[in-house]
């Protein structure tokens, strides 16, 4: 079995891939040998090829010298009971030898593999992806990956096929970011969101209860585009919805992790973290997979580690909520990978430390200008090159009213 963490950090790139790739002829090809090449020796998978649909059969449309010394199907009846399957399921693992898309595989082999696949789907045109299993594959690991980079392609498709409607999608991700942060009293609060595309899959809130408390969220959804930024819109629909101040915090952000698993967007994923801040500095949060926010009271660096799972990769979640005071003069700094995973032309990141240091730095400076020093400076580090991931920083600053004004 893969590690859960290398999992999701190949499957992530690989979704990211697919929404930076070309679209055009080779486009499909390009993500099929891209995804074998990725998760080949992980999930044993092997001899990935596409078949197009063609009026009564889907024909191989796969390069035939890819496959000279082997055995295969090129043509599949559209109408056959295991296509019918097929499209049914989206993706399906044919493992009964007898119910099978593609007799030849087994076919006077001495090794086992078994057919498995997963459907495509453009404004006109239908595929099969199919892949040969090994042994030692598991069944959850191949579905949740199959169905994630099926969405992120057919989304792909989609998203190219509607770009004329892309301003409406840039409108509706704009309402959903907060125009500006609450008023509390002995806190400063600053937050900016940068996509990588038009629209992206970052997002962040803030949840005024009361002149004596408030919440704040920021989140990372897998992938970019419209899949996540439609994976936002409901996270964010749905906090807005089931967030108050004597709710029972947990109990809420696990149901939202089932309604996330269960929406059609549930081979994407998305960390959170979302934390309750009294006006006394009291900070009771949840960190379900998010990169780990951090407090700076002056050298004193403390770290929000992580408490639970991202949300939507499993139908329930084991999360726990902690505990950190924010001290007078303290400096709370949330931010997405978007920050911290930014290149320079040596491929070096701009990484975590360097962002600590940055706030360290200029902690005595106001929250707006931190949160202006940290953009500016990812922002040179990349050679003020485009955006590869979306990125996020919220800055929330406690004033130390123990110090005298100083006069000028």
């Amino acid at each position: 079995m893969i590690e859960p963490k290398t999992f999701y950090r190949k499957l992530d790139f690989l979704l990211n891939r697919i929404g930076h790739e070309k679209t055009g002829k080779d486009f499909l090809f390009t993500i099929v040998w891209e995804l074998e090449n990725t998760f080949g020796s992980d999930l044993n998978i092997v001899k990935g090829r596409i078949y197009e649909e063609e009026e009564n059969d889907y024909v191989l449309i796969s390069p035939e010298e890819n496959f000279k010394n082997t055995k295969i199907t090129k043509m599949i009846p559209k109408e056959s009971e295991p296509v019918i399957a097929l499209m049914k399921s989206r993706s399906y693992i044919f493992d009964n030898p007898f119910f099978t898309i593609d007799p030849s595989i087994n076919s006077n082999r001495k090794e086992y593999s078994i057919p498995a696949a997963f459907t495509v789907k453009g404004t006109e045109d239908h595929w099969i992806v199919l892949f040969e299993l090994k042994s030692g594959w598991i069944r959850e690991e191949i579905e949740f990956c199959f169905n994630a980079v099926r969405n992120a392609i057919n989304s792909r498709i989609y998203s190219e096929a509607v770009k004329n409607e892309i301003e409406q999608a840039v409108l509706i991700q704009q309402s959903l970011l907060p125009t500006s942060a609450p008023v509390i009293p002995g806190y400063q609060i600053c937050g900016y969101s940068q996509p990588a595309e038009l629209v992206g899959g970052d997002l962040y809130d803030y949840f005024k209860f009361d002149e004596t408390s408030f919440g704040i969220c920021i989140g990372d959804a897998s992938g970019h585009g419209i899949p996540a930024a439609l994976l936002v819109r409901d996270v964010v629909t749905g906090l807005r919805m089931g967030l108050e101040k004597e709710m029972k915090t947990v109990f809420t952000l696990k149901k939202l992790n089932r309604v996330i698993h269960k929406s059609v967007y549930s081979s994407l994923f998305v960390s959170l973290f979302y934390a309750d801040l009294e006006i006394n500095g009291n900070l009771f949060y949840v960190n379900a997979g998010h990169p780990i926010p951090f407090l700076i009271s002056g050298k004193e660096v403390i770290t929000l580690e992580s408490t639970g799972l991202v949300f939507g990769a499993l139908p329930e979640v084991s999360i726990h909520q902690t505990y950190v005071f924010i001290k007078p003069g303290s400096v709370l700094v949330l931010y997405s990978d978007g920050i911290i995973e930014r290149q320079n032309r040596q491929k070096e990141e701009f990484g975590f430390d360097r962002l600590i240091d940055i706030v360290v730095k200029n902690q005595k400076k106001s929250a707006k200008e931190i949160l202006d020093e940290i953009f500016n400076s990812a922002k040179i580090f990349g050679n003020s090159s485009k955006w590869e991931d979306d990125a996020t920083v919220i800055i929330i600053k406690r004033e130390d009213t123990s110090k005298p004004l100083e006069i000028t």
